[in-house]
């Protein structure tokens, strides 16, 4: 086995591990609040809204940070500071005595954190290139596991041992994956050592390549609007659930289920359907994909019962859980190793950005409508894409056909 495999490999582990810390106590923050004092329904959505939405601000302003400093000192490092701040961050969610000093807590996690982001870049910028979406693929489906382990075990812990345990559980298994990346993780240097090198030219090189070309700027905006996708419904799962149900007895249990679902579903799709990026037309498989979630994301709408509502949405998430990770590797495949990092970051920013904007909306439309309509936004946002990946197949067919010349 190669380095570049034995890497990903542990790093899935480490990932598996590290989102599993998050999804055991995350996920049900709307109930954990209501803990904390808020009672009032309005103001329920209203934190829930701002809990979701301070971590993505705060990463959005130090992603390109991140980026930049993991292509000049380590990609490896930048994996370890962000596990190690996870540990110390989620811990004191576990102590907090009122919602302001979560919201507080939430946004140093987008400050500090970002253990995936930062896994992603050690493996676009290690990883050949023609195993690109395979290997993206692998590192997405560890978010998605992870999250289904977490929530999973973490409605069950909640149910019996109250929401601050699950954080100070989340805490600990964190520490053991910062372990596992310390230990068994090897970087190769070699990029690291040749871009810090270019770097002291940079003032003369002043032809400098962007790495914003016409297809990283069109595969940005998918990104951007996938993210409002993924995330625009998922923050209200929990009162969606409570709703249906109409008391919170059982629905930290059932909500753990739904993420379970989620989980399995996008962990399949980014193992599986990423694969079909390394042999196919990577922007034809998008489209297809598009066409048959915004199908599902309609009857979903249209769903009133909780077992039809965890079919259509598992079945949603496993439709455009493959999509990211072939998006990514479009992008990565047309930027130069040692400058992936700087990519990924500014990808950060964008995927924050639309984490940012995703739980505003949110928010608005479940205070003005009603939970239930939040999921009216999905097909809207997949529709975009689908125009945006139609619009970039269409032009690069132009490009590529060149008439022959009269004689």
């Amino acid at each position: 086995m190669q380095r570049w495999e034995r890497n990903l490999y542990t790093l899935w582990i480490s990932q598996v591990i590290s989102l599993t810390s998050f999804g055991l106590g995350l996920p049900f923050i709307s109930f954990y609040i209501q803990e904390l004092g808020v009672v009032d329904q309005e103001q329920i959505k209203y934190f829930t809204g701002i809990l979701a939405t301070a971590p993505a601000v705060t990463m959005a302003i130090m992603a390109p940070v991140w980026g930049w400093l993991a292509d000049r000192y380590g990609r490896k490092l930048m994996i370890l500071r962000a596990m190690i701040c996870s540990v110390f961050i989620i811990g004191a969610m576990g102590l907090v005595t009122n919602v302001w000093q979560l919201v507080i807590l939430r946004g140093f996690q987008g400050l500090f954190t970002g253990t995936v982001t930062a896994a992603t870049v050690f493996v676009a910028a290690s990883t050949p290139k023609h195993k690109l979406s395979y290997a993206l693929g692998i590192i997405s489906s560890s978010t998605f596991i992870g999250y289904t382990i977490g929530p999973f075990l973490g409605g069950k812990f909640a149910e019996y041992f109250g929401y601050r345990f699950s954080f100070f559980l989340g805490s600990g298994v964190m520490l053991i994956g910062f372990l596992i990346v310390l230990f068994l993780v090897v970087e190769d240097k070699t990029d690291i050592e040749k871009q810090a090198k270019k770097q002291k030219s940079k003032n003369k090189d002043k032809n400098r390549k962007s790495i914003f070309t016409k297809l990283v700027i069109a595969m940005l905006v998918v990104l951007f609007f996938h993210r409002l996708t993924r995330t625009v419904f998922s923050p209200y799962v929990a009162l969606y659930i409570q709703g249906i149900l109409k008391t919170k007895v059982g629905a930290a249990e059932h909500t753990g289920t739904v993420n379970a679902i989620v989980g399995l579903t996008s962990a399949a799709s980014g193992i599986f359907i990423s694969r079909l990026g390394d042999k196919y037309n990577k922007l034809k498989i998008v489209t297809i994909l598009l066409v048959f979630a915004i199908v599902t994301s309609y009857f979903l709408t249209k769903s009133d019962s909780l077992n039809m509502f965890f079919v259509l949405y598992g079945l949603l998430f496993f439709l455009i859980g493959g999509i990211e990770p072939i998006v990514t590797s479009i992008t990565a495949e047309n930027t130069i190793p040692e400058r992936r990092g700087e990519l990924f970051g500014f990808q950060g920013l964008v995927g924050s950005a639309g984490w940012i904007v995703a739980p505003m909306l949110g928010m608005k439309v479940s205070v003005d409508y009603g939970t239930k309509f939040i999921l009216y936004l999905i097909p809207v946002f997949l529709a975009v894409n689908f125009i945006v990946l139609t619009l970039i197949r269409t032009f690069k067919k132009k490009n590529a056909y060149k008439p022959k010349s009269s004689t």
